[in-house]
């Protein structure tokens, strides 16, 4: 008996001091938490206590909630951290549970990717999103680890409940997080749910329903007040048909020469020239453009709609191209600094101090940058090699949702993006790394029912895409 507890000790202390070097890094490197300029205007919502939906309500609703134990970002920092390297712990416990102690120790280490460290020491929607996610994602190996060896009634419906309540919460955080919780949903129904494609059509099609309906139900409930923030997408959406039709696409707006206008505003990066923050603000204004859609009597979206039906070409050209910078594809130039390193200037004076611990994880953040490693559209390309050879996989109950969840997700961003910075994709990192970890050690293993063939054909996407990726940045003129 002893001899089993000194084993057991030994098989849980690497993954265990993983994940506390890096709650340990990112706490002490970025303390109390840094403070984007989204977080700025969060924090004061959540102080006064008036939302409005310009950015996710239930966040600034839970930092209220944590003001009275401790004001200022640390409160949500630890929120973050807890559920991050919480979930991260929950995957390295299943594998510890089936004995698969170098798998622990890899899905530990899916946490120490140097954007994640970065990002997570920022109090972001994102970063909170993505430990919701992955806290689900924990409580899913649970449950298919239940299935196989048997569980408690009470546990059976406990865990899936959770996760669900999880992935609501991330939900409630971003409008496109239900591409990333459907298949998690789908993996933590009864068997029975699953049973043909008719039955996983129908319950892909309600958790839809219910995750899609989330953030606006949780808005009214909170009282938050309308912003406009739609706008945000379909003035950019408006601005790229404009530009690649050479038609006005926008509603009648008291400027001289709109597609001019427009030719000297439009980026393919982000919506930003058209907003009222920036120096030199675009003559086609956010509301402007907001009150003359608003003055038709019509919605923003059915506006746009009927612009794409016109322009379906123009449109495609517009996403496409901010697509392939948003993921890093064919691009030469830094898009702009993958993470922040100081706070914005706020009223509170919360900053982070400049400290060692923080420059050495922002400057491997930094330099990862530059490599496969934080270029998104590579992780795409695994994930999609991942799902391709997963079917037969002896881990395929986790590793096939927790894949599609990072694709789907990653995907979403061809259509509902308006900006490129790399925090969007830490999920679809995060979930493709998990399940590159869990598919790896099921290929280890004899007999993993996946020949060399399917294999080399599986992860052929992901080398072709590095290669272009690597060999557009490395040919000048292209």
């Amino acid at each position: 008996m002893r001899f089993w507890s000194r084993s057991k000790a030994l098989s849980i202390a690497p993954p265990a001091l993983i994940i506390l070097a890096g709650v340990t890094a990112t706490g002490f490197a970025y303390w109390p938490g840094l403070m984007t300029w989204d977080a700025v205007r969060q924090y004061d919502q959540a102080i006064s206590g008036a939302f409005d939906d310009w950015h996710p309500p239930v966040m600034e609703w839970l930092w209220r909630q944590l003001i009275p134990l401790h004001a200022g970002p640390a409160p949500m920092l630890l929120l973050q951290l807890t559920l991050f390297w919480g979930g991260l712990a929950l995957l390295a416990g299943w594998a510890l549970r089936e004995r698969r102690h170098g798998l622990a120790v890899a899905l530990a280490a899916c946490g120490l990717l140097p954007i994640a460290l970065a990002l997570t020491g920022a109090v972001l929607k994102d970063c909170l999103m993505a430990g919701a996610l992955l806290s689900a994602t924990g409580l899913l190996a649970w449950q298919t680890h239940g299935q196989t060896y048997g569980r408690r009634p009470a546990a059976r419906v406990m865990i899936p409940t959770l996760a669900i309540i999880l992935l609501i919460l991330a939900a409630t955080l971003r409008f496109n997080a239900f591409l990333a919780g459907v298949p998690i949903i789908v993996a933590l129904m009864p068997a029975a749910a699953r049973r043909g494609l008719l039955r996983v059509a129908g319950t892909s099609t309600i958790a839809a329903i219910v995750l899609i309906f989330a953030l606006p139900v949780a808005n009214r409930l909170i009282g938050a007040q309308s912003s406009g923030v739609e706008m945000s997408l379909v003035i950019f959406d408006l601005g790229g048909i404009t530009e690649h039709s050479g038609v006005d696409a926008f509603p009648p707006l008291a400027v001289a020469d709109p597609v001019s206008v427009n030719h000297q505003c439009y980026s393919p990066v982000k919506w930003d020239p058209y907003s009222w923050w920036v120096d030199e603000p675009c003559a086609i204004g956010f509301a402007d453009a907001r009150a003359a859609i608003a003055a038709r009597h019509e919605s923003p979206y059915a506006f746009l709609a009927r612009a794409i039906l016109k322009h379906p070409v123009a449109y495609a050209e517009h996403r496409l191209a901010h697509f392939n910078i948003n993921t890093r594809f064919l691009v030469h130039d830094e898009i702009e600094r993958p993470v922040q390193v100081e706070s914005a200037p706020n009223d509170w004076g919360y900053r982070v101090p400049p400290n060692a611990l923080l420059s050495a994880i922002d400057g491997v953040a930094l330099a990862s940058a530059h490599t496969p490693l934080d270029w998104p559209i590579v992780w795409l390309a695994l994930a999609f090699g991942v799902l391709t050879i997963a079917g037969n996989l002896p881990s395929r109950g986790i590793v096939i949702p927790v894949a599609l969840s990072a694709l789907l997700y990653g995907l979403g961003y061809s259509v509902f993006s308006v900006a490129a910075e790399l925090r969007y994709h830490l999920w679809t990192m995060l979930a493709t790394a998990i399940a590159l970890a869990i598919t790896a050690a099921d290929l280890m293993r004899e007999n993993s029912g996946v020949s060399r063939q399917r294999l080399f054909w599986g992860f052929t996407p992901a080398m072709t895409v590095t290669a272009l990726c690597i060999g557009w940045r490395l040919i000048p003129g292209l």
